[in-house]
């Protein structure tokens, strides 16, 4: 006749001296998925709150709403937007006059370049570029620093509001600038006197020098120096501090 099998003791945990200890008391046990699935809100367990997918760790929602963060997005693309005035002043101003020469051919006016070879209608194009990439990076920093978490819509409103404000730039540019009426213009200077040419943008391709700096400049910012989620897996439950997941200092 054999005696009856009785349960194991609970397994003994190693102290921090290099011993063996009981288990503490009241020590929880774990808690079967219905259990946790079906807690309260508010409820709290040994590792804390759980979090919307029953399991107590953290999988709460990240930053503002979806509705905040669209009206921030729409605040952001205005604002701006309405800095590519700003941008079509600074172009008007700093951009090289082109020099344009009038003269009467068979009694009718034609206008030509003053100087054939030269590079003043480069420069008009450079200028709006490079004020276009300071302006992206302006705006992308002012807009990190306004909201680091980022977000998908803040991003796009980003690229978004360069892109209008690199068109409104070019359009107060011009609007600034000389005539388009350049035979009225030539007639007006005289015979053989030059006159500056209209503010003329070459190359659309500069149009997306702002959106492009943005986006660039603000997802390095982002993630260089934009907040860390933090780890579940070097969080510990017990609130303790260097501990393993059983209370035992790593090695």
């Amino acid at each position: 006749m054999t005696a009856p099998l009785t349960p194991p003791p609970p397994p003994r945990e190693p102290s921090p001296n290099g011993g063996w200890q009981p288990p503490a008391a009241g020590h929880a046990a774990a808690l079967p998925h219905d259990a946790i699935s079906e807690a309260p809100p508010g409820a709290q367990g040994p590792y804390g709150s759980p979090g919307p997918y029953g399991m107590y760790g953290s999988y709460e929602q990240d930053g503002p709403g979806m509705k905040t963060e669209v009206r921030e997005a729409g605040l952001v693309a205005v604002v701006v937007a309405l800095f590519g005035a700003l941008l079509g002043v600074l172009w008007w101003w700093l951009a090289p006059s082109v020099p344009l020469v009038g003269d009467v051919v068979d009694n009718g006016w034609v206008v030509y370049f003053k100087d054939s070879e030269g590079e003043q209608a480069v420069g008009v194009d450079g200028t709006f570029t490079l004020l276009a990439l300071a302006f992206g990076l302006v705006s992308a920093v002012a807009v990190f620093l306004w909201r680091r978490r980022g977000g998908v819509p803040l991003v796009v409103a980003l690229a978004v509001g360069g892109f209008l404000g690199s068109l409104l730039a070019w359009r107060v540019g011009v609007w600034l600038g000389p005539t388009d009426d350049v035979i009225a213009h030539a007639k007006e200077a005289g015979k053989g006197v030059a006159f500056s040419a209209p503010l003329k943008l070459g190359a659309k391709g500069a149009w997306l020098a702002w959106p492009l700096a943005a986006l660039v400049v603000h997802l390095g910012l982002t993630a260089l120096f934009g907040p860390r989620d933090a780890d579940p897996y070097q969080q510990d439950p017990a609130g303790g501090h260097g501990s393993g997941p059983h209370g035992v200092p790593p090695a």
